[in-house]
């Protein structure tokens, strides 16, 4: 028996993530439309039949576009905390129906079958943004993007994780010669924006512990960052501190519109 995951899309276009064990299978985030997750879901060869609950890390487009064609479609469950559920019923995803609807709250635990999920805070210009920690007989696997910064509180949450999620949202020297508006720039590189490549990699030396395996970098800005570039900065910086990238830890990429393989741990 074993904890199993997939980045079925990341990035400012969509996001979903997929975890499960033998015994529970399920969706975080439903970003992208009902259509294109199953479609990301073929690609590892899980049915949306299969699954038993969507959670919900918070309200922005990218992360609900196709919740409700999920919920109504698959009769899913869908999990939020009490913010985060208001500010979906005031968005285009359509109803979903009470009993459909179940809470749950900020920095709490979750028990779905055999899988303890937690959940925490992050700091995002959301009604209540919150990621997840998954727990499966001593391991590990760990959520975290969309947020400005990495706290010290945010840190020991994930640290020692066998797999993290990890944002790397934009090259800060990209972002500031692109063609965004000042508003928006200012908006991605404030406390409640968005991780860069090199802010992610100095989190990233707190939290790697000896059960580390594996970092996802996820949420990578189409228009402010490469996955190329991600990388080497990331693997750089990791490397100068004397972390051992592709000896015990592995980086690795994800994509807008393609899954990556079942990770088994």
């Amino acid at each position: 028996m074993t904890l199993q995951f997939s980045v079925l899309a990341s990035g400012s276009s969509g996001n979903a993530f997929y975890v499960g064990t033998d015994n529970v299978k399920l969706l975080v985030d439903a970003g992208l439309s009902g259509k294109k997750i199953k479609e990301q879901l073929a690609q590892i060869n899980v049915c949306p039949t299969d699954l038993d609950g969507i959670l919900v890390t918070h309200e922005h487009s990218d992360h609900i576009k196709g919740l409700g064609v999920m919920a109504r479609r698959y009769q899913l469950p869908v999990y939020a905390n009490e913010k985060t559920r208001k500010a979906i019923d005031t968005s285009s995803v359509g109803e979903i129906i009470t009993d459909q609807k179940f809470s749950f709250d900020m920095e709490s635990v979750k028990t779905l079958a055999d899988l303890d999920v937690e959940s925490f805070g992050v700091s995002h210009d959301a009604a209540d943004p919150m990621f997840y920690i998954f727990h499966y007989e001593g391991k590990k696997v760990a959520m975290l993007t969309d947020t400005g910064y990495v706290s010290e509180r945010m840190k020991k949450k994930i640290e020692n994780a066998d797999a993290i999620l990890f944002e790397a949202n934009h090259d800060v020297g990209m972002l500031q010669m692109g063609r965004y508006p000042w508003n928006v720039k200012r908006r991605i590189l404030s406390d409640l924006g968005h991780v860069s490549n090199e802010d992610a990699a100095i989190a990233m030396m707190d939290v790697i512990g000896d059960q580390t395996k594996s970092i996802y970098l996820g949420h990578l800005s189409q228009d402010n960052n490469m996955i190329d570039i991600a990388r080497m900065s990331v693997e750089q910086y990791l490397k100068q501190h004397d972390i051992g990238v592709g000896d015990k830890l592995h980086i690795k990429d994800t994509s807008p519109t393609k899954a990556t393989p079942i990770d088994y741990i």
